[in-house]
């Protein structure tokens, strides 16, 4: 069916399900035909069905991964040394103390 409309992420591949076993895909391909576009988005389908799609609640927020987490902290470590070479070099004397 991702062939007949637009799905651009996670919320459009539920809307489609939803629309789906809401009012199937024979109605879905008609309304795509009648729209004239090559790939309508699921919004056109919904207004040119005359139904409304339930608003999803966005999903529970992914685990990050240790390889993930790895690859932070470098980035982190790396930006703190960005920063602080770029706060000694404006201000000589930042890094002593009195």
């Amino acid at each position: 069916m991702e062939n007949v409309v637009r799905v651009l992420n996670e919320r459009d591949r539920r809307t489609l399900a939803w629309l789906r076993a809401s009012v199937g895909d024979d109605a879905i391909e008609r309304a795509a035909r009648d729209l004239g576009s090559s790939k309508p988005y699921l919004s056109e389908i919904c207004l040119r069905l005359g139904v409304q799609a339930p608003r999803f609640t966005a999903s529970a927020r992914p685990t990050p991964s240790p390889v993930a987490e790895k690859s932070l902290a470098a980035i982190r470590h790396i930006l703190g040394q960005r920063n602080s070479a770029r706060t000694a070099s404006f201000f000589p004397g930042a890094g002593r103390r009195a």
